[in-house]
């Protein structure tokens, strides 16, 4: 039995998606803790790529189960949309996949208070996918869970009295038309009928699968410094994509964790608002996103670029616990002469000891960098450590000795067959 946590050491867009996908193949059960279908997880096999938004990208393996944990919010459509997508694919996913009963749903009225704030003053950068909307409802004890579908009643009185509070707001502060509260409640019984059949406890049954000795892996969306209690608040999603999130966000108890495993990326990227020390408004910065193709899957919003932060994940580590950590894109530092890493902040000329989450002082550090030579030339058909040119297993050594991790996983490039275990 082993109980695997898989997060986001930055702010997201790491690669997560890829290294499920690799894992999966040595796990029974494969779960998705938290958020919604603002993250999108991209795989490619072959000519083939795949981005999926709720279902764990461990369905791309034959054979592995997916879950989608009471952690997660579900938009039916974008789910409905993935179903399709897989299956027109020849990827079974009828007796692999189950959604916990206590997920909350999306509804069409979060989507739109979603959109509507993001044109407010402060703009958190938000995919307008009703995210932080359905987690607001559900923290009010007002939210509408998948198994309020199985009452037809239950849901009807439920979405009334949600709509009657939203259609007020609506009319009144923003002056919109209000919601047809008929069309919504019939849209989410056909949904109900369409699902019905992936519905599972899945507590119950994820600790009967441990039980049986069987391995699970637990995969978070968006990144640690997102976290909604640890990240650069007010910037960040409005769950717990920390390791902490894995087990409220699936009825794994936190006894059963065996290993948590840090997704980073050889450099850094942040979507959306908020602070960013390492940033590169520059030719480098975009020289960084051409290269690493560095827009979001969801939204296609070109991603901030900037250089490694040995400090932020030194930060990252301590809150997960992380046990090891797995590189992505390694390969997009090809092509540099020298290479930056950051290795602390300076404020008002003085180096800080521990890291700031907050982001006024976040907005006003300087970070402190060591510089190191390119080794300009591919790491494209690297297959093994040993296969790296000098020049990046020094850049990695040194960046895992100022992170204080290890590395287990190596990626680089796109492709399933371009990512390796480190011994």
């Amino acid at each position: 039995m082993s109980v695997t946590v898989l997060v986001g050491s930055q702010w997201g867009d790491e690669g997560k998606g890829k290294i499920v996908d690799l894992l999966s193949e040595r796990y029974d059960v494969v779960v998705r803790y938290q958020g919604g279908a603002n993250a999108g997880h991209t795989v490619e096999i072959g000519d083939q790529k795949y981005v999926l938004h709720l279902i764990p990208s461990g369905i791309l393996r034959p054979g592995v189960v997916c879950v989608i944990g009471n952690g997660v919010v579900v938009d039916p459509e974008a789910l409905l949309d993935e179903i399709n997508l897989l299956e027109k694919n020849g990827i079974t996913v009828k007796g692999r996949l189950f959604i916990s009963q206590n997920a909350h749903l999306i509804m069409p009225y979060h989507k739109l208070l979603d959109s509507i704030a993001e044109q407010g003053k402060q703009k958190i950068g938000t995919t307008g996918r009703g995210i932080g909307p359905c987690y607001i409802d559900k923290y009010a004890r007002r939210g509408i869970k998948i198994n309020d579908l199985l009452n037809r009643d239950v849901l009807k009185e439920k979405i009334r009295s949600n709509l009657e509070e939203k259609n007020n707001l609506l009319r009144k502060v923003y002056n919109v038309e209000e919601m047809d509260i008929d069309k919504i409640i019939n849209q989410y019984v056909e949904f109900d009928t369409i699902i019905d059949e992936y519905i599972k406890d899945v507590p119950s049954y994820l600790n009967s699968v441990l039980a049986e000795g069987k391995s699970i892996l637990l995969e978070g969306a968006q990144g640690t410094l997102l976290d909604v209690d640890f990240g650069t608040y007010p910037f960040v999603t409005s769950s717990h994509p920390s390791s902490g999130g894995a087990c409220t966000g699936s009825g794994v108890p936190p006894t059963k964790i065996t290993d948590v495993i840090g997704i980073v990326k050889a450099y850094t990227t942040r979507v959306g608002e908020g602070p960013f020390p390492t940033e590169l408004p520059d030719e480098t910065g975009e020289k960084l996103r051409s290269i690493g193709r560095e827009f979001g899957a969801t939204t296609g919003r070109p991603r901030r670029c900037g250089w490694f932060d040995a400090f932020l994940i030194k930060y990252s580590n301590m809150i997960n616990g992380t046990t090891s950590v797995a590189i992505t894109k390694l390969d997009v530092l090809d092509e540099f002469d020298e290479i930056k890493i950051c290795t602390g902040y300076e404020l008002n000329g003085k180096a800080l000891k521990v890291y700031p989450s907050d982001p006024l002082t976040m907005r006003n550090v300087k970070p402190v960098y060591v510089t190191m030579p390119g080794w300009k030339t591919s790491t494209a058909g690297c297959r093994s450590f040993a296969d790296l040119p000098k020049a990046a297993k020094e850049y990695l050594d040194f960046i895992s000795k100022e992170g204080e991790f290890k590395i287990s996983i190596i990626s680089v490039g796109p492709e399933r067959s371009q990512t390796f275990f480190v011994d």
